[in-house]
């Protein structure tokens, strides 16, 4: 029998923000005590730490070289999910499954891109998704683009009617599961389901959070990492942030409580699951799709190499089936449809450049991963026309890396033209907050670093990356 799949993503999430991590002072008793009873990934990445790069490869098993969302689908960027994708929703409806999709989608093309009037009501980077092929096999619908208002979120289901929420999008999107996950649990005769469910907190505004979840952290003194550098605080991605300790102090406090209340919805979720009685025939996932910075290294958000960026949580569990524990198999973006799909039973298409670690986790085979491929382009408005104008394909820049257990290697190009190219490599075990960098101007000649480059360089050629290392 196929198992029910449960699949929950929060959006800028980072790995170090759990309490049984013992690293962020951030309360989550509900997920400790799921990690308790999952298997933990230590090395889940995020080949490309932004939005909606992260998603297409999660609902592809492609990276943004193939399925063509390098960057978030907003304003001024022809960017979407192409309806000719074969993605896990597709193939879990050809498989028999009921399909569900809740939350933040941020696939499609924002509408004011097409139209300034748009009837669903759709501003800046949101849009509402019609049924049909763009929706990729999910059945039922209730979701928006991309919209942060989080204290007052708003839906689109089977028509252009907005509905708009007076509720804190993550406990709303929670009661909307629960009432899926009881109906389609309860379907004895109708086949398993699968419900993705898309949170959009902890994403900044990091202050739009109920006041229940602050007051846990008022007046509460915090040991922030190491690596942090508060006087300047910037972002790869554009947005502003005020700088200094008293600001970053109150970001991380807001961050942390909107984690805090995070927990608070995932452990209804799981409480349900165990009280119907699913959890033996229930494979539920918890993960992110980049982390969030807060500081570390004088940035903010996400779009980095570092660890607070590229370094997701990763839980599953399947009682009976997947063992407790942790591994330390390298698991990126473009994996976890490929996963989904072998741990279910079902053939994973041709199309999907990921790996089926389901052996891994079921403990019947062993994939032998030396690095994962991590990628960023320059995607604001104003750094795609500064490189037309010169004639110059922006996909071209950026960074791209490897992770490995032990080291980062990143070649770096710039975001804007004329930047100079930096190779930047980091010891994970020896510096693991990344304060001491290799930095070199030239290609290496010798040893472990030619070694990395040359892995890089053969990740470069598998996904036919226009990106040259010079």
């Amino acid at each position: 029998m196929k198992p029910n799949i449960i699949y929950i993503f929060a959006d800028q999430w980072r790995k170090q923000a759990a309490g049984f991590m013992g690293e962020d002072q951030v309360f989550t008793p509900n997920i400790d005590r799921f990690a308790q009873e999952s298997l933990v990934f230590n090395h889940a990445l995020s080949c490309t730490p932004l939005c909606s790069p992260h998603r297409a490869a999660l609902m592809t098993g492609r990276y943004p070289q193939t399925n063509g969302v390098y960057t978030n689908c907003k304003n001024g960027a022809d960017v979407m999910l192409s309806p000719d994708e074969i993605c896990i929703g597709d193939v879990l409806k050809e498989a028999g499954y009921q399909t569900g999709y809740i939350g933040k989608w941020h696939l499609d093309l924002p509408e004011q891109n097409e139209c300034p009037e748009p009837e669903s009501g759709a501003r800046e980077w949101d849009a509402y998704t019609p049924p049909g092929p763009k929706r990729h096999g999910f059945d039922f619908w209730y979701s928006y683009g991309a919209y942060d208002h989080h204290l007052k979120p708003h839906y689109w289901k089977d028509t252009p009617e907005m509905i708009q929420v007076d509720q804190w999008s993550l406990e709303h999107e929670t009661d909307v599961a629960l009432d899926f996950i009881r109906t389609k649990g309860r379907g004895i005769d109708k086949g398993p389901f699968a419900l993705f469910i898309s949170w959009n907190p902890p994403h900044s505004p990091f202050e739009l959070v109920p006041e229940r979840y602050k007051d846990l952290y008022k007046g509460r003194e915090l040991q922030l990492r190491p690596n942090i550098s508060p006087d300047q605080l910037a972002a790869h991605t554009g947005e502003p942030f005020e700088s200094g300790m008293d600001a970053l102090l109150r970001y991380t406090r807001d961050y942390f409580a909107a984690i805090t209340g995070m927990d608070e919805q995932f452990g209804r979720i799981w409480r349900e699951v165990q009280e119907l009685g699913l959890s033996e025939n229930t494979l539920i996932v918890l993960s992110s799709d980049h982390g969030e910075l807060m500081g570390s290294h004088g940035l903010m958000a996400k779009h980095s190499w570092h660890e607070e960026s590229i370094g997701i949580p990763c839980l599953m569990s399947w009682r009976g089936t997947i063992k407790q524990g942790s591994t330390d198999v390298l698991f990126n973006s473009v994996d976890i449809m490929p996963t989904l799909l072998g741990l279910a039973g079902i053939p994973v298409p041709a199309s999907a450049q990921g790996l089926n670690l389901s052996g891994d986790i079921l403990g019947t085979s062993h994939t032998d991963i030396s690095s994962v491929f991590l990628c960023a382009f320059p995607g604001r408005k104003e750094a795609i026309e500064s490189y037309a104008t010169l004639g110059l394909d922006n996909r071209k820049y950026g960074w791209r890396g490897i992770r490995t257990r032990k080291y980062t290697y990143v070649v770096h190009k710039g975001y804007t033209p004329g930047v100079e190219v930096q190779r930047i490599w980091y010891d994970l075990e020896k510096d693991p907050y990344q304060l001491h960098p290799v930095r070199m101007k030239e290609r290496p000649q010798t040893g472990l670093l030619l070694a990395l480059e040359e892995e890089l360089q053969g990740w470069l050629d598998v996904t036919q990356d226009p990106f040259e290392l010079v």
